[in-house]
C-alpha cells in the first residue's frame, strides 16, 4: 500500500517510533487476561475443568487430538507453544487481516509503540544483512543515548561482551529491553574512530506530537502533527495546543499523515477538546445494534481547523478526521485515507503473548462505514511532491502548502 518513498516519509515524520509492528492499523486496544493450561476445556464458550462434560463436538475433537499429540508425539512438546500456535491458526482462519496472533517480540514492539514509553536507552537500530553491521538509525530526544552523544550513522561493534555482528536486531534490542542490568557498554565506530560509551537504562518517552506556528499575511496558523495515538499522546497534544493558543493562532492545521492509529481513548480525549455533548464523535455497530458516543467538551474553539491525511492515515486517524469534519465542517486536504472501519480487542495469554480480534464496526458521526477501499475522500485532493522526499522542508510539502494557501484564501 505504501511505497518505499512513503515509508521514508513516515519514518522521517515519526522519529519517535522505535520498532515496527507486524500490523500497522489499529483502532481500539482493550486489554484482558486469559489463562491457558493443560486439562482446561471449554463448555458453553467458557473454560471448565476436564472432569466436566463438553457438549460442543468441535471442542471435543480439538481436545481429543490435543491429548493424542501430547501423549504420542515422539519428541518433547512445549504445550504453551502448541496452544499459542493453535490460537494463531484460529486467527488466520478468520481471513481478517486485523485479527492476528502476536509472538513475544511482536507483542513487545506493539506494547512499546502504544504505551508511548519504555525502559531502554533510546536508540533505533537496523541490521545490514549483507555486511552484518548494526547501525544506529535514530536517537531519541532526552534519552540516555542522546545524552551520551550517540548519533545516527554510528556503527555498533559490540554491546558488553557480545559482538553486534553475531546478533540480530531483535536479539540486540532484547539484551537491553529484557535485561536486568542498569548499565550497558557500547563500542561504536564513527568516522573510523572507535568510541566506548556507557549507557544507563531508564524510562524513554516517545514524542508523538510536534507543533509550530506559520505566519502568513499577518495571520498566525498553528500546526500540530500527531504520529500515533499512544497512551501519552493526549497529554502531549494538549500541551502543544496550549502553546499554540498562547500564540493567539487564528487557524489550526492537524496533520495525521502516516498515522496508522492507536488508542480510541486517546482520540476521545482529543475530540473532547473540540466537541461538546450534543455532537457525536463516532458510532459502533455490533450484532445489528448501533450505539453513539458523544463528546463531552465545553470549550468551543474560535478558530477553524484544516486536516491533513493520506493513504497511510488509518483507524483512529480516520475517527479524528471524520469527527471534526462532520461536526465542525473542518476541511480535509491530502489523499484518500486507508479505510479501516473495524474495532479490535487485544487479548493477553498467560505467557504474555497476545492476539487481536475484530469485534465490531465503527461508523462516522453521520453513520458512514469507511472500511477497506472506501476510506475518507479529501475535500481537496493533492499529491505530495516528489521533491519533499529529498528535502523534508515545509516549503516543499505541497499538501501542507495547499492547506496554508486554503487558509489564506479563506
Amino acid at each position: 500500500m505504501v511505497d518505499d518513498k512513503m515509508n521514508e516519509y513516515i519514518n522521517k515524520k515519526q522519529e519517535r517510533k522505535i520498532f515496527s509492528t507486524t500490523e500497522t492499523i489499529l483502532l481500539v486496544i482493550i486489554s484482558s487476561l486469559i489463562g491457558l493450561s493443560i486439562g482446561l476445556l471449554f463448555k458453553q464458550n467458557k473454560i471448565v475443568n476436564s472432569s466436566e462434560v463438553v457438549t460442543d463436538q468441535n471442542l471435543k475433537e480439538f481436545i481429543k487430538n490435543y491429548n493424542y499429540i501430547i501423549d504420542n508425539y515422539y519428541e518433547e512438546i512445549d504445550k504453551k507453544d502448541l496452544i499459542n500456535n493453535a490460537i494463531a491458526g484460529m486467527m488466520e482462519s478468520l481471513g481478517d487481516p486485523h485479527s492476528v496472533y502476536l509472538d513475544e517480540n511482536e507483542t513487545d514492539n506493539f506494547t512499546i509503540s502504544l504505551n508511548g514509553s519504555y525502559q531502554g536507552v533510546g536508540i533505533q537500530i537496523v541490521k545490514d544483512e549483507e555486511s552484518g553491521n548494526m547501525l544506529i538509525t535514530g536517537v531519541f530526544k532526552d534519552s540516555p543515548a542522546a545524552k551520551s552523544g550517540l548519533l545516527p550513522g554510528d556503527m555498533v561493534i559490540s554491546i558488553d561482551d557480545s559482538m553486534a555482528k553475531d546478533l540480530s536486531a531483535s536479539e540486540f534490542s532484547s539484551i537491553i529491553r529484557n535485561g536486568t542490568k542498569i548499565s550497558y557498554k557500547l563500542k561504536v565506530l564513527r568516522d573510523e574512530e572507535e568510541k566506548e560509551i556507557t549507557l544507563n537504562k531508564s524510562l524513554v518517552t516517545l514524542a508523538s506530537v510536534t507543533s509550530e506556528v506559520f505566519e502568513e499575511d499577518n495571520k498566525k496558523i498553528g500546526y500540530i502533527y500527531i504520529g500515533i495515538f499512544a497512551n501519552n499522546t493526549y497529554n502531549q497534544f494538549k500541551q502543544e495546543l496550549d502553546k499554540l493558543e498562547k500564540e493567539n493562532i487564528e487557524y489550526l492545521i492537524i496533520d495525521v499523515r502516516g498515522n496508522s492509529g492507536g488508542h480510541l481513548t486517546t482520540v476521545d480525549g482529543i475530540l473532547d477538546i473540540f466537541l461538546n455533548n450534543n455532537q457525536i464523535m463516532y458510532q459502533f455497530e455490533q450484532s445489528g445494534k448501533l450505539t453513539a458516543t458523544y463528546g463531552s467538551g465545553t470549550d468551543n474553539k474560535k478558530y477553524n481547523i484544516v486536516l491533513l491525511g493520506d493513504e497511510a492515515s488509518a483507524s483512529a486517524s480516520e475517527v479524528l478526521i471524520a469527527g471534526l469534519r462532520e461536526n465542525l465542517g473542518s476541511t480535509f486536504i491530502g489523499k484518500q485515507t486507508y479505510g479501516k472501519g473495524t474495532v479490535q480487542e487485544l487479548m493477553t495469554l498467560s505467557d504474555g503473548t497476545q492476539y487481536k480480534i475484530t469485534v465490531k464496526k465503527w461508523l462516522t458521526p453521520k453513520g458512514n462505514w469507511i472500511n477497506e477501499s472506501k476510506g475518507l475522500a479529501p475535500d481537496i485532493e493533492i499529491e505530495l511532491d516528489e521533491k519533499y522526499y529529498e528535502t523534508y522542508e515545509a516549503e516543499d510539502d505541497t499538501q501542507l502548502q495547499k492547506a496554508i494557501e486554503y487558509i489564506k484564501e479563506k
